[in-house]
């Protein structure tokens, strides 16, 4: 049995992504949950936010990278072997928390990538074998970390390492802003992820190799977070409130094909949550390498940071628990404590 895996995507960038992938894997892992982390895109944000500079400087030397993703595709690259998946990276302390280490080197893999795509519809071996990449070493690695979540972060475009990497993904979550230009993206997101649904469904079963495990391609959209926004009084300014508001139609139309919507705000159950902008806070996180929940005095968060730090935690608890019930996924969480 597979472990489910969650796509955090949207082709537009400066959404917020990467930073609410790093939270919610901290998330999870302080609830219990043992949950790997996996850096498929070419930037590599996600795994510079997790590893100091040292540590990457050992991840990313001159010649080979054999401790990250791009390592493990090098030789089905290459066309002279198999996908190795590369070590892991632990993270927290408890060890729940694991890292496939991104690449900017994961780049060379998108012509592959593309290449491969029209010969699957073919049953070309190779094709299906390049094409599962992503998904065969998130799997073998989730099972050496007994993961229960696998959580991917990926690039904002729409192209071949995407395509890959998403048809590998059970479920998707769209991080947006409250901005002209999110809701233009989903004009592009939406239609792209039911046509590569759709083509991947028509490959699968000219698969000539049984034993070879392939991505189910589910893809199933499960909502949106909205990040980023200023709030007066518990609302967005203005200059936002009507992005906002329009946001729940243009995901039911052009994510789910469903048409207009004309439910707003906290009662469109697409809405996973809304995320204030936490301002000082992302700074004092960076510095003390950790999540903006997890600051402590020494951290620098003392008096109103503080409390700041603890409504985050709040935030992300919320969001996680609100994945966790769309998804229906069977992942134990600890009921809250007493305020």
């Amino acid at each position: 049995m597979s472990v489910p895996t969650i796509a955090f995507f949207n082709n537009k960038s400066g959404v917020g992504k990467t930073s609410l992938v790093y939270h919610l894997a901290w998330m999870y892992a302080e609830l219990g949950i043992r949950v790997l982390a996996a850096d498929l895109d070419p930037q590599a944000n996600l795994t510079a936010m997790f590893l100091d500079d040292d540590a990457l400087a050992e991840l990313w030397p001159e010649g080979e990278h054999p401790l990250t993703i791009a390592g493990g595709v090098s030789e089905i690259r290459r066309g002279i072997g198999d996908v190795k998946p590369p070590p892991l990276r632990p993270i927290d302390d408890a060890e729940r928390l694991a890292l496939v280490p991104g690449d900017l080197a994961l780049s060379q893999f998108e012509d592959s990538l593309s290449e491969v795509w029209p010969k699957a519809a073919d049953g070309d071996e190779r094709a299906f074998r390049v094409l599962s990449a992503f998904w065969r070493i998130m799997q073998d690695s989730a099972a050496a970390h007994n993961a229960g979540l696998v959580l991917i972060d990926l690039g904002p475009n729409v192209g071949a390492i995407n395509r890959a990497a998403l048809i590998s993904a059970d479920f998707i979550v769209v991080p947006l802003s409250p901005d002209l230009f999110s809701l233009q993206g989903l004009r592009n997101l939406g239609p792209s992820l039911r046509m590569w649904r759709q083509q991947w469904a028509e490959r699968k079963g000219k698969n000539p190799v049984s034993s070879l495990s392939l991505p189910p391609g589910t893809m199933k959209p499960i909502g949106y977070v909205v990040q980023q926004h200023s709030v007066r009084l518990d609302r967005p300014v203005q200059a936002y409130d009507k992005w906002v508001r329009r946001i729940p139609g243009a995901y039911a139309k052009y994510v789910l094909g469903q048409g207009g919507n004309e439910v707003e705000g906290e009662s469109d159950g697409s809405r996973l949550a809304m995320l204030k902008n936490y301002r000082s806070l992302v700074p004092m996180a960076q510095e003390a390498r950790k999540p903006m929940f997890d600051l402590k005095p020494a951290d620098g968060a003392q008096g109103s940071h503080l409390s700041a730090a603890r409504e985050v935690g709040k935030d992300f608890r919320r969001l996680a628990e609100a994945i966790v019930e769309k998804a229906g996924l069977e992942l134990a969480l600890p009921s809250p404590a007493p305020s």
